[in-house]
């Protein structure tokens, strides 16, 4: 038989990152932006001498946001929704990329160089994750299992074109059912679902073109808890995007997270990202 090679790589994706719109260019009531993304790529071998596994992937993705403005009032939502799978020959499918990010704040303008906000925040995976380092294949999340929900109240600074940022109190549940790993305080014989902390909340929001199709985003999130002031959570997503024309770019994004309740080793995950973009709104 003759050596056959196929490589197909395909990527779709709709890419307008849900970001914010300048106070100069809202209207009054809702300014909505928004994203929804495929990604695809196979690799398939037959009599390949040079050796290979056949692969599909695919991931699916959402950006969407929401701006309520109504001077002196302004309210922000945004959700970020990503899930994607990999099958690997003989292996089966693995999931690869799995969760939810959602985030609503209101502010208002009070003539200061700060503004004063409320904001509610909620982290969960999609749906079923697991631990793929071990034998069998061991599930360690669920959606809402663990779920996070953060209050927070304090300023905002919201007046810079390239930068904003947030610091206040902050009031976080966490959730479980199944994996209580999450919640459960070890030095009691009660196995605890659900855990409260109570600390500071600090979100910083970076957008900058440093090039004529070029830009760069990035969404710090640190999160530490009063009664252990020298731990912090750390949630940090950065995009590089170039715009190859009106249809087409590319992205590259990566995400580190480092929560030890979670695991103490930090977390990373890179993507990149060749496909068209279209705009939901």
């Amino acid at each position: 038989m003759k050596k056959l090679f196929l490589i197909f790589f395909l990527a779709i994706s709709f890419n307008t990152f849900s970001q914010d719109i300048p106070d100069s260019l809202l209207i009054q009531g809702w300014n909505m932006t928004g994203v929804v993304g495929l990604n695809l790529s196979q690799t398939a071998f037959s009599n390949w001498a040079q050796g290979g596994t056949n692969s599909l992937a695919y991931s699916i993705y959402s950006n969407l946001g929401g701006i309520y403005f109504n001077f002196p009032w302004k309210w922000k939502n945004r959700l970020n929704v990503v899930y994607g799978r990999t099958k690997l020959q003989d292996i089966g499918y693995r999931t690869t990329e799995n969760d939810i990010y959602f985030e609503s704040v209101a502010s208002r303008n009070i003539g200061w160089v700060v503004d004063p906000y409320v904001a509610v925040t909620f982290r969960s995976a999609v749906t079923k994750g697991f631990d793929y380092s071990v034998t069998p294949d061991t599930q360690i999340v669920d959606f809402f299992d663990p779920g996070y929900l953060t209050e927070a109240i304090g300023f905002t600074y919201d007046q810079n074109k390239i930068i904003t940022t947030r610091l206040g109190l902050a009031f976080q549940q966490t959730f479980t059912n199944r994996f209580t790993k999450y919640t459960d305080d070890p030095e009691t014989a009660e196995i605890e679902k659900f855990k409260f902390d109570t600390g500071l909340e600090s979100v910083t929001e970076v957008k900058y073109g440093f090039l004529p199709n070029m830009t760069y985003y990035s969404f710090l999130r640190l999160f530490t808890r009063f009664t252990s002031m020298d731990v912090w959570d750390v949630r940090w997503d950065n995009i590089v995007t170039a715009k190859i024309n009106d249809y087409i770019n590319v992205n590259l994004a990566v995400t580190l997270i480092h929560e030890i309740t979670q695991t103490r080793r930090t977390q990373l995950r890179e993507a990149l990202q060749l496909g068209f973009s279209y705009n939901l709104f």
